[in-house]
């Protein structure tokens, strides 16, 4: 991927994961809601250190 792919990726990872957090309960959170935020942390993660990368 170039650095305009991983960027437009990095930007829609960031609004999915906030999304999923913000439909996180105040209590009695379930297993596959916090394995979806832990998910979409560590993909953006991997693009993040993608473009960083290709920065230095």
């Amino acid at each position: 991927m170039d650095r305009a792919e991983l960027e437009a990726k990095r930007q829609e990872l960031a609004r999915e994961l906030a999304e999923a957090q913000a439909a996180l309960p105040a209590h009695s959170i379930r297993p596959w809601q916090m394995q979806r935020v832990m998910d979409l942390e560590e993909r953006l993660a991997e693009v993040v250190a993608q473009l960083r990368e290709l920065e230095g």
